[in-house]
C-alpha cells in the first residue's frame, strides 16, 4: 500500500440502481446490496489509514424519484443505522450527518441523533452520512445565517462561509470516488471539493470492494496535488 494517503476521502455511491436492472431486480433490492456493502467498505477505508469518509447517501434531489424508492431508502437507513450501530461504535468510529434534518422523519431524526450521541467520542474514523443533502442547498443555508447573523459584507471570508457549513467539524475532502462511470459532481460537497482529487471508476456500488479501494489510493498517491498553483 502507497504511503500517500488521504486524510479525507469522499464517495458518491452511484450504480445501485444498474446493478439491480442488470439482474431483473427492483430498483429497491440495488439499494440494499449497496447498503450491505457499507460496512466492508468502511472497515477497508480505516484499515487504509484514512481518518474521515463521506457518503453521499440521499441527495436534496432524490426527493423526486418514485415514492416507492424513496420509501425503501429511508427504511434502508433506519434498518442499517439499527443493524450496524453497535459494530461501527465497537469499531470506534465516529459518525455524524451531513444535510438538513428538515423533511426527515422524526423517528428517522431519533435515529441519527442517538447514533451521533453514542459515537461522539470515537476517534478512529469519523463516517459522514450526506443524507437529504445538497451542495446548493447547504450554500443557501448558509447565506441565510450570515444574513440573520447581520455579518457584514466586508468580514464575509472563507473562513465565514466554513465554519456555516454542515461540514464545519471535519476537514475538506482530499479525493472524491465516484461509483459506476458517472463523470459529474452532482451537488455533492460543492465548497469542500474545490481542490479534491477526483477519481472515477466504472464499478457499480454493490460492486465496489476492498481491491477497487486499493486501486483508487494508488491511483490518488500518483497525484500532484497543485491548490490552484503552477
Amino acid at each position: 500500500m502507497n504511503s500517500n494517503i488521504p486524510n479525507h476521502v469522499a464517495i458518491i455511491m452511484d450504480g445501485n440502481g444498474r446493478w439491480a436492472s442488470m439482474r431483473d431486480l427492483e430498483r429497491s433490492e440495488g439499494h440494499k446490496k449497496g447498503t450491505e456493502n457499507l460496512p466492508k467498505i468502511v472497515e477497508s477505508f480505516k484499515e487504509s489509514g484514512v481518518r474521515y469518509l463521506t457518503l453521499y447517501a440521499f441527495s436534496t434531489e432524490n426527493w423526486t424519484r418514485p415514492q416507492r424508492e424513496v420509501s425503501a431508502l429511508m427504511n434502508l437507513l433506519l434498518e442499517s443505522i439499527g443493524s450496524q450501530l453497535e459494530h461501527l461504535h465497537k469499531n470506534n468510529i465516529k459518525i455524524i450527518h451531513l444535510g438538513d434534518k428538515v423533511g426527515l422523519s422524526v423517528k428517522i431524526q431519533k435515529a441519527i441523533a442517538k447514533a451521533e450521541k453514542i459515537t461522539k467520542n470515537n476517534t478512529d474514523l469519523t463516517l459522514s452520512i450526506a443524507f437529504n443533502y445538497g451542495g446548493r442547498n447547504e450554500l443557501i443555508g448558509v447565506i441565510k445565517q450570515i444574513i440573520k447573523e447581520n455579518i457584514e459584507p466586508d468580514n464575509i471570508n472563507e473562513q465565514v462561509i466554513s465554519e456555516r457549513l454542515y461540514s464545519k467539524s471535519i476537514p475538506d475532502p482530499d479525493l472524491v470516488i465516484r461509483t459506476a462511470g458517472e463523470i459529474r459532481t452532482s451537488n455533492f460537497l460543492i465548497w469542500q471539493s474545490a481542490y479534491s482529487e477526483y477519481y472515477f471508476t466504472d464499478v457499480l456500488w454493490p460492486d465496489f470492494n476492498k481491491e477497487h479501494i486499493a486501486e483508487a489510493l494508488e491511483e490518488y498517491s500518483k497525484r500532484r496535488r497543485k491548490y490552484g498553483s503552477s
